[in-house]
């Protein structure tokens, strides 16, 4: 059974220790999917001019943020590293005329670790990161996740974290500054998904023209391009796909994660109910 590709919403870092809806379900998840021999994880708080994979043979917990309770930066995530599984990815995007290099300095951030103690919490399987293009283009990361499509069939789990909805300033607002806060966030995350439930690609890829509150949801985009890339790498199958709805946290942060590629009689009802 090939793996289906994860978007997953991380949030703010306090996902970690505030599981909400979200959590629980991505918990359910990873009981449910098959166990992969590796994860992947490309997270846009780690942005690179060039491809880059993380090949470390110990990979720090990163606590990239600033002003949360102290016992967040106690948090580790000691997943074990795999450089084989790097250099195996650097040769398939060279395959595809895609040229990475190997990291052996930096750690995993935060949004790779967050969703990932939810998932898988033992941290016993062996997770890398691949960093995310600093190109604003959804074709460009859609591209890139079809270069990787096959690490479906060599049982590796490829998890593209970002988040469905990304406003730093209505984050930060205070709560009864903008009622329409909650309604504009809804209705974009609504219409992402009824986008991918109908296969419209077209739409998705010009979603800053097409979706409502489009600029509002992300006045930058480098927390949704991920999505390009998670659909991207599930290949032709994108089109089965599953939604996990996680709810809005801080009246603005959708935590909605999507599944790709997924094949039909995986029992997964604990993760939707």
């Amino acid at each position: 059974m090939s793996l289906p590709t994860l978007f997953i919403s991380h949030g703010s870092p306090m996902f970690a220790l505030e599981p909400g809806v979200l959590g629980p379900r991505l918990g359910a998840l990873g009981r449910a999917l098959p166990r992969p021999r590796a994860v992947v994880v490309m997270s846009p708080h780690w942005m690179t001019r060039g491809l880059r994979v993380l090949n470390g043979v110990e990979l720090e917990t990163i606590h990239d943020f600033g002003g949360f309770p102290r016992e967040l930066y106690a948090l580790r995530y000691p997943a074990p590293a795999a450089p084989e599984v790097a250099a195996e990815i650097i040769t398939v995007l060279a395959h595809r005329g895609i040229e990475a290099t190997a990291d052996p300095i930096r750690g995993r951030d935060h949004g790779a670790w967050v969703p990932l103690m939810h998932l898988y919490p033992d941290a016993d399987i062996p997770v890398i990161q691949l960093s995310q293009p600093a190109v604003p283009a959804p074709l460009a990361l859609l591209e890139l996740g079809q270069a990787l499509h096959t690490l479906r069939e060599r049982n590796i789990l490829f998890i593209a974290s970002g988040s469905l909805t990304h406003n730093l300033h209505d984050f930060r607002a205070e709560p009864d500054a903008d009622r329409s806060v909650e309604n504009y966030a809804s209705t974009f995350a609504e219409w992402v998904w009824g986008r991918i439930h109908d296969g419209a690609l077209g739409d998705l890829l010009d979603y800053r023209t097409r979706a409502p509150f489009a600029a509002r949801a992300h006045p930058t985009d480098e927390h949704l391009l991920p999505l390009f890339a998670a659909i991207g790498a599930a290949g032709p199958d994108w089109v089965h796909s599953r939604r996990i709805q996680g709810g809005l946290t801080h009246g603005v942060l959708s935590m909605d994660a999507f599944m790709f590629g997924l094949a039909q009689d995986m029992p997964l009802a604990d993760v939707f109910d």
